[in-house]
């Protein structure tokens, strides 16, 4: 089915790499638990985003760079990395601050958590990798268009992580409603989440 091969296999493998957690999912439920459910959806969204471009540049060779390139994949790593710290600090409120910063961030803008979400995948160059590397796989060496494959491909993977992304935003928000609708267990949540968002920031600027 154009220009694949193994199709059948490519959908299990894409389906268990969807559930296996990461970096995209972790941050899903944060925001969902901290944010709520619009949040969550929201920064589903983001992700997609994100995902979509890493399709495009697989499919077109742009990835190849950070392949080939140690300088240009340390820069997009630490930016990211400096990015996940960024949000998690603005989530470590200090005692003063609690009040304020709570209802700071629960005011966050649609375009604000879309964006935060978009970044975090787009700055992560081992999607990008990723998606070099395993689209491939599943390509036909004889197929008359392999961007066409590689689109088509990276699509059907991106629609299996977004329902189950959809499932964990729905599932983390319910879960943490009735702590949110506490202040004081919404701010504990929110220095939660901050903490959890500082830890994968410098774990991926710590990763090779």
């Amino acid at each position: 089915m154009l220009g694949t091969q193994h199709l059948p296999l490519f959908v299990v493998s894409g389906i268990l790499l969807n559930l296996t957690p990461g970096q995209d999912t972790l941050y899903i439920v944060g925001r969902s638990a901290a944010q709520g459910r619009r949040a969550g959806i929201l920064s589903v969204l983001g992700i997609v985003s994100g995902s979509i471009i890493h399709t495009l540049a697989a499919a077109f060779g742009l990835s190849a760079i950070l392949a080939t390139s140690s300088r240009a994949f340390l820069v997009v790593k630490l930016a990211g990395a400096c990015y996940l710290v960024y949000l998690g600090v603005r989530m470590l409120p200090d005692r003063a601050a609690d009040v304020a910063q709570a209802a700071e961030c629960s005011q966050d803008g649609g375009w604000t958590i879309y964006r935060a979400g978009f970044l975090t995948n787009l700055l992560n160059p081992k999607v990008a990798l990723f998606f070099m590397a395993f689209l491939p796989q599943f390509v036909d060496p004889a197929a008359e268009s392999r961007i066409l494959t590689f689109l088509f491909l990276g699509g059907l993977f991106i629609c299996t992580g977004t329902l189950w992304c959809l499932v964990l935003a729905w599932g983390a928000s319910t879960m943490s409603r009735r702590l949110r609708e506490n202040p004081s267990a919404g701010v504990m949540l929110k220095r939660v989440t901050g903490a959890l968002f500082v830890g994968l920031g410098l774990r991926l600027a710590a990763g090779r």
